[in-house]
């Protein structure tokens, strides 16, 4: 049976084109309309994302609000309260073991993947790519039936990115979705807060349609 969520979770995603002090400025623009901001600057050394979050809270970002990509150290060095792993960072068996006040979210690209993570120990994980996505040029989308299969098998919330458009995410929640990621979605965009209110309106819609 697939879960209905009421809450639906928006996440943004940086970009890594930015500079850290523009992503501060856009943030602090769109924050109202969004649950969660995560870091994930695959070239920032540690000293420039502590920096970025402690400029986020000066700002009056919430640390609930953060989420640190893969960088772990960052993350509780910072107390921020959430990560997001990928293929490449520290299993999320040992993260947990170490950390298990840390909420830790994991990338997958499959249903043996979802529900391995979810044994390991993993609080959410985040699926994709959906649709076709410029991040993810020449690889295949996984699609909604992938998503579906995901969500009728996990119990843990899961968060879907990739070609996420305020068109599209309502089929997501339809699909048991808890959230949607949005990178050049959103950055890419003309108006930028336009286009958050954007996706934050059809959510609401979704929530109680």
């Amino acid at each position: 049976m697939k879960r209905t969520f009421v809450n639906n979770e928006l996440h943004v995603i940086s970009n890594g084109k930015m500079s850290l002090s523009q992503f501060v400025e856009e943030v602090t623009l769109i924050e109202p309309y969004v649950d969660y901001f995560h870091l994930r600057e695959k070239t920032a050394s540690a000293k420039a994302l502590c920096r970025c979050i402690d400029h986020l809270l000066q700002e009056g970002i919430l640390i609930d609000k953060i989420i640190v990509n893969d960088r772990v150290d960052v993350a509780v060095t910072m107390q921020v309260k959430r990560v997001q792993l990928n293929y490449q960072s520290i299993a999320t068996k040992n993260v947990k073991r170490t950390f298990p006040e840390l909420h830790v979210g994991k990338s997958v690209h499959s249903l043996s993947e979802a529900i391995k993570e979810e044994e390991d120990g993993a609080d959410s994980i985040m699926f994709g790519h959906i649709y076709d996505s410029p991040s993810k040029s020449g690889v295949l989308p996984r699609g909604l039936t992938s998503l579906q299969a995901i969500t009728e098998e996990v119990t843990i919330p899961v968060i879907t990115i990739g070609g996420m458009r305020p068109d599209n995410i309502k089929r997501m929640f339809t699909m048991g979705a808890t959230g949607v990621a949005v990178m050049s979605g959103i950055w890419e965009s003309r108006d930028l807060l336009s286009t958050v209110k954007d996706y934050r309106g059809r959510m609401t819609h979704a929530s109680t349609d």
